[in-house]
This record gives structure tokens, sequence and C-alpha cells, in this order.
């Protein structure tokens, strides 16, 4: 499969101030085949070592010398390692958190031997340790499952991909190959963008064998809670995750989840879920000015989860003849179109970074709510997400005159437009912006074509 990340990588590698690498993100993303990927690629000795699978590893690291670390490990492995064409890697290194301060070490002394850790419980494994991290000399890099348009690469459409990527409003896509992206984006709601159940569509095409894969990851997830996490109740756990996929597109409630259950408890353990990277949080912003979570209001948020394809599989969308999935699709009041589209924008922003989301809702007085709230160099820009053709835009059209902005992005099922609205609120308000349409399946390129109309929209964005 092709990774986007895997670019950043190889920048990471030719860097001229490289540090030691530690990769963050949900269990069974793909951190590990991007590295066993990257190594190959550039002709490197992969020094794999397990730390779960093989916990005695750990006891190869007794000393802070990189050089007598490198002789016991060639002891273990009875192998020659050469720094300057190696590549040590760490993978599962939640289960020895304390080899995080042996790595300042290799950053100091043995800069010339490229060195990667993974782990996808990190906050928990840290959050128990009695050491520091080695800040300043450790740099992190933030993975995501599959995007939309790497599903498409991996499905063997390169060249509707070219085509995806360079359609714009004046320029769309010819109808045919509208359609024919639908169609991938109604797949991708269903098998998500977990690499092993993407390979395993790709395969079968039988979404029944994916359905398997997916629920045992979820038992994967509960599974690591109880290791790593303390005891958390797998009922518990089992009923968040329901009620996170219940609950998309709206204000998540605690009280939801189960009524017999104290909210502290169902907090903390979404709390939890969060940091462990399997569910996130779209946070409340005010929209009013920059950063976007400098007025945030902590009782509002909503809540996704790592892969729209676990999603589909709690709600049972799996048994849904993809001729049958746009009434679901709709049935679901947009909220499985928020999933996507959050998805496709968290992994717009990472490796470089942990990736945050917003969302404005009004907290007294009329109802409104705009799904998301991008911050786009110095400008704001509210995102509205239609999971079919049409849809009111009432609380958009109130938000832009209240908040004084210029553009704004929709997207739906429709093809690529742009619109000069000039419209009144329901408060009478008459408000001037400029709409850009895209389909849901270029979420993931919003960033791009915003910088294009920003181009020839002079002004546009936050009048501050």
């Amino acid at each position: 499969m092709i990774r986007f990340a895997s670019k950043e990588l190889d920048n990471w590698l030719k860097g001229p101030d490289r540090k030691p690498l530690v990769m963050r993100g949900a269990r069974q993303v793909g951190k590990t085949w991007l590295v066993r990927d990257f190594a190959k690629r550039h002709g490197l000795e992969l020094i794999e070592l397990n730390l779960e699978k093989y916990p005695h590893y750990a006891d190869l690291f007794s000393d802070n010398s990189p050089r007598e670390i490198l002789k016991n490990i060639e002891a273990e492995l009875a192998s020659k390692i050469l720094p300057e064409s190696s590549c040590l890697f760490l993978d599962e290194i939640q289960a020895a958190p304390e080899l995080f301060a042996k790595l300042r070490w290799f950053r100091e002394d043995m800069p010339e031997l490229p060195v990667i850790a993974a782990g996808s419980l990190l906050e928990f494994a840290l959050g128990k340790a009695d050491f520091s991290m080695p800040v300043g000399r450790i740099a992190y890099f933030y993975l995501e499952p599959l995007s939309f348009f790497e599903f498409a690469l991996a499905s063997g459409n390169e060249a509707l991909y070219e085509k995806m990527i360079a359609a714009t409003p004046q320029e769309s896509l010819p109808h045919p190959l509208h359609v024919r992206c639908m169609e991938l984006y109604r797949q991708y709601c269903l098998v998500g963008g977990m690499p092993e159940t993407v390979q395993t569509w790709l395969d079968s095409r039988d979404i029944q064998v994916c359905l398997k894969i997916q629920h045992d990851l979820l038992a994967t997830y509960r599974d690591d809670f109880h290791k790593y996490g303390g005891e958390i109740d797998a009922r518990l756990l089992h009923r968040i995750l329901l009620s996170v996929a219940r609950q998309l597109g709206n204000k998540f409630i605690y009280s939801r989840v189960d009524p017999d259950v104290k909210v502290p408890l169902v907090k903390n353990s979404l709390m939890l879920l969060s940091q462990a990277k399997v569910c996130s949080k779209v946070t409340h912003t005010s929209g009013t000015g920059i950063p976007l979570g400098a007025e945030s209001n902590d009782k509002f948020f909503k809540a996704l989860m790592v892969d729209i394809g676990l999603i589909s599989a709690h709600l049972g969308l799996s048994s849904v003849k993809f001729a049958d999935l746009d009434n679901m699709l709709l049935s679901n009041r947009g909220g499985l179109a928020e999933q996507f589209v959050g998805q496709q924008l968290r992994a717009t922003q990472t490796p470089a970074m942990d990736p945050q989301l917003f969302y404005w809702q009004r907290t007294g007085g009329r109802q409104g709510e705009i799904d998301y709230i991008l911050q786009h160099g110095n400008h704001i820009v509210p995102v509205e997400v239609k999971s079919g053709a049409a849809g009111s835009m009432k609380s958009l059209h109130q938000f832009m005159a209240e908040k004084n902005l210029e553009i704004a992005v929709r997207l739906d099922a429709n093809p690529p437009s742009v619109e000069e609205m000039s419209v009144k609120t329901t408060q009478g308000q008459s408000v001037k912006y400029r709409l850009l349409s895209l389909p849901l399946y270029l979420s993931g390129n919003v960033t791009a074509l915003l910088d294009r109309h920003l181009e020839t929209a002079p002004g546009s964005g936050l009048r501050i």
C-alpha cells in the first residue's frame, strides 16, 4: 500500500538534525508496516525489537552507552550491526516505557544510527513512568488509518485519484467519474482505513470477512485496556464505543452511555479511549479568533472513532447491500458523513502534529451548529457536512453574519462548485459570502482547494 506518511519518514532520514523518532497512533493503523517498508526502500538493515512479544529485550538497554547497547543486541541476535546502514526499531515500546530515557543517548552519542520507537498506548505507559522524557531530543510522528485517497490508491484507482486531486469547481470530474468516486466513498464507509481490513477487502471483496477482522480489532482494544489501562469494565468499554457510534454528529452526552453508570466513570473511560487514539474529541470553539482552542467550552464536544469501518461494524451496516447504503447514510442524519470528513481532516494534519478538530455550537438561546471549524493560516473557515445532495444552511448563514467571514465550505454528494451567496438569516440580517461546495470524497483536499480560492478572494477569512 502507498502511505503518504512515507514521504515524511524519508524527509526525517535525510534531515540534518535528525532525532530519534517516536511514532504514535492507535493499534493496527500501520506503524510497524510503515517502518519495515521504510527500511526496505532505503536499503537499511532493520533491527526490530518487539518489546511486547519479547519483554526480555528491555534488559539489553541496561547501559547508557549506545555502543554497549548495540553490543548487547548483537550478542542477542547473533548479528553484526553497522550504525550507518541500519535502523533500530523499538516496537511496542509502551511495554518498556523506561527505554524512552535511553533515546537521548542515541541522539547525543550515536546520531548516525536512525532510531524509531512505536507504541499504541504511550499515554498510559508514560503516566505510570518514574522518569522524565528526553524533551528536545526526540521527535514525534502521528499516524492515522488509511485516508480515503490512500484507499483509492490501494484499490488500484491511481488514474481516478489523479483526477480527484486535480478537480476544481472550474474543472469538475465528468459525471461517470463523480459516480465512481461516490461508489468508492460508500465502500470506504464500510471497509474503513485499518490496513488489515483494507487488504482483506482487496483480496476477497467479502464485507463479512472484513467484519470479522473489525470485531477482532475492537476486542484487541478491550484487551489492551485491561493490560495497560488498569481495571476497566469490558462491558462499559463496549457501551462507550457503541454510544460514540450512535451519537455521531451530536454533542456527546455521558448519561446516554448507560444510565446505571455514574458519569465520572464514563467520563474517565472516554478520556482513556481518547488517549489511546481509539476515539477523538471534536472540541467546541467560539470561532471568534485564532487559535481556535483559546475560547473553548469543555462541556461541549463531539466524539469520533479512529475509523469509520469500526463505526459501521458497531452499527451493523456491514449487512446492508451497497445499493441500500445511501439510505442508511441519510437515516444516520449525517453522522457517518461527519465521521468520514473528520477522519480525512485528521489525516491531513498528520504526521507532523497530533491532529485537533473543532466545531461550533450555540451555547445558549437559539439553536445553531457548524460541523467543523478550520483554521487555515490566519483565516477561520466553517465547514458544513451534508450526507446527501441537499440540506438547510440556516446555521451557516447566521454564523457567517455573526463572525463577519467571507468564505465557507460545504461538503455533500454534489460535484464541486463555487457560489456567491447573498441571503438573509432567520434573524433578518443580510449576509454575503463565498461558498465553496465540494463532494465528500474531496474532504482530504480541502486545504489545497482553499488555498486556490483564498488567492482569488482578497480579504476573505476573519476580519480582525
